[in-house]
C-alpha cells in the first residue's frame, strides 16, 4: 500500500478516548476492568487487516482495494481517468472512484485537477455531487465521489426520448438551483452538458465533473480559455475573445433545456467549424409542441449577446417555472470538516446522529483532532462525509422540488404523469 495513503493509527488510546466527548479521570475501582482485553472497534480491525491480513494486502496490491474502499468494477472512462464503482469497507455505502493516471498529465492538466479538487471541497449543495475523499499514490490519484446510480441525462433522453414538460421543469429547476449556488460562490462550471447531469436512484439531479470549473474574483472578471463541449458553447467562446463566466453557464443551460424538451440539440453540424457558424448565426427552430412559456424561456436564454441573456434570478420567476418550488438550501461549509463535531453548534440537527454513528464505527476524538488541516485527504474525513451525507439524505435534504400548482395542458402532459411525479416528490420528502 502506498505510503501516501496514510492509515489511521492503530495505537490504542487510554481510558475513554474512544468517545468523541471529553474524557474524565479514571476510577481506580475500574482498573481491573480497564486492563482486561476488549473487542476491537470496526475501524481498528480494518486498519489492522490492511497491515497484516494477507487477503486484504493482496487486494490492495492488485487494485481491488483503494484505502478503505473495495473496488467492484468500471462504470466509465475519460481521456486520463477511469471511474469505478466501489463501497466503503466500514460504512458499506456505494461510492464512485475516479482514478486519474498522474503519469499522463502535463503541468496544465495537473493544475486543472488541483483546482477541481479545491472547488469541490468548497461546495455543499443538494444538487452537486459530493467529494468524500482524495487518496494519492505515486502514479495515481483517486477521487472518491458520491455514487449517482440513476445514469446521466444524455443517456436517458437518448434511450427514452424527450422529457415531458413537467419532468423538464423538475430537472431544470434542480440544475438552476445548483448553478445559482455556484455563481453566488463565484464558481463557474464551464462544462454544463447532459453527460454531466446525473440522477440518483431516487431521481434527484446532481451536477458533476468540475474539471473545467474556475473560481472568479467578481462576476465581471473576464476569462479567456475555451472550455467545455462545442455543442453547448456560447457564441463568445467561438469568437476567441475574453468572456464573462456566468453567461457562458447560462447559455449551456439553455441548450440543456432545449435538449430536454425536444430530444435534439438546437445547433447541429457535422464538424466544429460548421457548428461554429450555426451558433454564431444564432438560428434554431423550437418545435410547436413545446409550451409557449418554455419557448419564451429558451429564447430568453439563447441570446447571442451575453448581457441580454436571462439572469438566473429572472429564470426563477419566469412563467414556465412558476409552479415549481426550488430547493431553498442553507449550506454549512463547516459541516464538511469533522472537527466541527467537537464544537457545540445550535441548529445543526444531524450533529448528534453523526456523532453516534462515528462512535459506533470506532472514530474517536483523537482521530478527529489528528485529522485537522487534511480536508479530503484523510480516511477520517471520508468516513465522516459519507455518514453525514447519508443522514442528511435520509432526512429529506435531497428531495425533488415540490409542485405548488399546475395549469395542465392535455397536449403536453397527461394527468397520470403529473400524479406519478407528485407522488415521487412526496416519497422523497418522507424518506
Amino acid at each position: 500500500m502506498p505510503s501516501s495513503m496514510n492509515l489511521v493509527s492503530t495505537r490504542v488510546p487510554r481510558h475513554s478516548l474512544y468517545s468523541l466527548s471529553d474524557s474524565s479521570d479514571s476510577d481506580p475501582d475500574n482498573e481491573e476492568e480497564q486492563d482486561s482485553p476488549r473487542r476491537l472497534t470496526p475501524l481498528e480491525k480494518l486498519t489492522l487487516d490492511m497491515c497484516h491480513d494477507e487477503k486484504t494486502i493482496k487486494e490492495l496490491n492488485v487494485g481491488r482495494r483503494v484505502g478503505f474502499y473495495k473496488v467492484c468494477g468500471e462504470i466509465g472512462c475519460g481521456n486520463f481517468s477511469k471511474v469505478k464503482l466501489a463501497f466503503h469497507a466500514l460504512t458499506k455505502d456505494k461510492v464512485a472512484v475516479k482514478v486519474v493516471d498522474k503519469m499522463r498529465l502535463d503541468l496544465s492538466t495537473q493544475r486543472m485537477l488541483s483546482r477541481e479538487i479545491s472547488i469541490m471541497e468548497s461546495l455543499h449543495h443538494p444538487n452537486i455531487l459530493w467529494l468524500y475523499e482524495v487518496l494519492e499514490a505515486p502514479s495515481r490519484l483517486y477521487l472518491v465521489l458520491e455514487y449517482a446510480g440513476g445514469g446521466d441525462l444524455h443517456a436517458r433522453i437518448s434511450s427514452e426520448g424527450k422529457l415531458s414538460d413537467l419532468e423538464s421543469k423538475l430537472v431544470f429547476a434542480q440544475i438552476m438551483s445548483a448553478v445559482k449556488y455556484m455563481h453566488d460562490s463565484n464558481i463557474i462550471h464551464r462544462d454544463l452538458k447532459a453527460e454531466n447531469i446525473l440522477f440518483t436512484s431516487y431521481s434527484c439531479v446532481k451536477v458533476a465533473d468540475f474539471g473545467f470549473s474556475t473560481k472568479i474574483s467578481s462576476r465581471s472578471q473576464m476569462l479567456d480559455t475555451f472550455c467545455g463541449s462545442p455543442p453547448y458553447a456560447a457564441p463568445e467562446l467561438f469568437k476567441d475573445e475574453a468572456y464573462m463566466g456566468p453567461p457562458v453557464d447560462v447559455w449551456a443551460m439553455g441548450v440543456l433545456l432545449f435538449f430536454m424538451v425536444t430530444g435534439s440539440m438546437p445547433f447541429r453540424a457535422d464538424t466544429v467549424p460548421k457548428l461554429r457558424r450555426c451558433v454564431l448565426q444564432g438560428v434554431y427552430v423550437i418545435p410547436t409542441w413545446v409550451s409557449a412559456p418554455c419557448q419564451r424561456l429558451i429564447r430568453g436564454i439563447l441570446k447571442p449577446e451575453p448581457t441580454e441573456r436571462c439572469a438566473l434570478d429572472q429564470m426563477l420567476g419566469c412563467e414556465w417555472l412558476l409552479p415549481v418550488e426550488t430547493l431553498r438550501s442553507n449550506p454549512h461549509f463547516y459541516q464538511l470538516n469533522p472537527v466541527q463535531l467537537l464544537k457545540v453548534r445550535s441548529g445543526w440537527a444531524e450533529q448528534e446522529e453523526v456523532h453516534a454513528a462515528l462512535q459506533k464505527l470506532g472514530v474517536t476524538k483523537e482521530h478527529i483532532l489528528n485529522n485537522q488541516g487534511k480536508n479530503s485527504r484523510s480516511p477520517i474525513t471520508g468516513i465522516y462525509r459519507i455518514v453525514l451525507h447519508r443522514i442528511q439524505r435520509n432526512k429529506g435534504a435531497e428531495c425533488l422540488p415540490s409542485i405548488t400548482g399546475v395549469v395542465r395542458d392535455p397536449k403536453r402532459d397527461s394527468l397520470r404523469a403529473y400524479r406519478n411525479l407528485r407522488h415521487t416528490s412526496k416519497l422523497c420528502v418522507l424518506s
